[in-house]
């Protein structure tokens, strides 16, 4: 499933394909407040030409818990109810789809109400001590967070081939983006073991897209034992640790990683395959996860078009 944005130009901030596990009970009542994507500023170039250019937009989104103030998200506003579901569920603050009654975005006062069934235990001391990370727009976990790493058990016998590795390469590369329309914006995606692309979402901060990604699998009951997450920027410690929450065994990036991101993934047993263009990538832990196919190689490889390989950045 794709969706126009607002402003009906056709670019995809949040692709949905139908080939999914299908829809879970008891999901919360959603609203469809799905924000303009980009905005035209004029231009003065170099030598005082002037145009009129696309940026993408940047908005506040207060969450509200129970009338709560919680936290405050910089977002493109592509998929404003998933990035809350994800993030709730991220910062483990909710464990069930089914506790939630409500999600509903209001971007006159920016603001979105979510309503629970029971309230959420101990709210203040979960959320009183924040980690800033270095993701794109600053993220932040809750200190607790990093506890569970430990905890987490990836399953052993996943397995990548190195095809669905260049195939998942090149539908990113092809993928309809705000990024070609206006840049400044990250893109993360889910693909099946196969390559076939389930999730394509982008914001102004990867960590919001990978939260966006992560409330759509939890509202369709998708699995993420047999699934890939691609992601255009680094691949940090957050994005090592929100990958593994969501039972990702596999995480590819057109960037690098950080060392943290490298232990943490080491210590989950995740594949982090980094600088992922055209036929080359840098397996950097779970080595044995992958299944390599050198005669892949044997076949000349030509370069993609740059135009449509600017969305791959860092």
């Amino acid at each position: 499933m794709a969706r126009k944005d607002a402003s009906g130009n056709g670019v995809h901030s949040v692709m949905r394909s139908d080939a999914r596990n299908g829809s879970r009970a008891g999901r919360p009542a959603l609203s469809e407040a799905r924000a303009v994507l980009t905005h035209e500023v004029l231009a003065i170039d170099e030598r005082g030409r002037r145009s009129t250019i696309a940026i993408p937009a940047e908005r506040p989104l207060t969450i509200y818990v129970d009338r709560r103030e919680l936290v405050t998200l910089m977002t493109l506003g592509g998929a404003p109810e998933a990035l809350v579901l994800g993030y709730l569920r991220n910062q483990r603050l909710v464990r069930a789809l089914e506790d939630l009654v409500s999600i509903q975005v209001d971007w006159s006062v920016d603001a979105v109400a979510v309503v629970t069934r029971h309230g959420i235990d101990d709210v203040e001391a979960r959320t009183a001590k924040k980690v800033v990370t270095t993701g794109c727009g600053q993220g932040s976990v809750f200190g607790g967070l990093m506890d569970e790493v430990d905890r987490i058990a990836l399953p052993a016998d996943a397995r990548l081939a190195q095809a669905s590795v260049y195939r998942i390469v090149d539908t990113i590369r092809t993928q309809q983006s705000v990024y070609k329309q206006a840049g400044s914006v990250h893109g993360c995606a889910l693909f099946t073991g196969d390559g076939q692309l389930l999730y394509f979402v982008e914001d102004v901060g990867r960590h919001n897209a990978v939260d966006a990604i992560a409330g759509l699998m939890w509202l369709d009951g998708v699995d993420g034992a047999d699934k890939v997450f691609y992601t255009t920027g680094r691949l940090t410690s957050e994005m090592v640790i929100k990958g593994a929450q969501m039972g990702i065994p596999f995480l590819l990036s057109r960037s690098g990683t950080t060392q943290m991101g490298q232990m943490v993934a080491e210590r989950v047993g995740m594949s982090l395959l980094a600088r992922c263009s055209g036929r080359h990538f840098l397996l950097l832990a779970g080595h044995e996860r992958l299944v390599f196919e050198p005669q892949l190689l044997d076949t000349p490889y030509v370069r993609p078009d740059l135009r449509a390989d600017t969305e791959l950045r860092e």
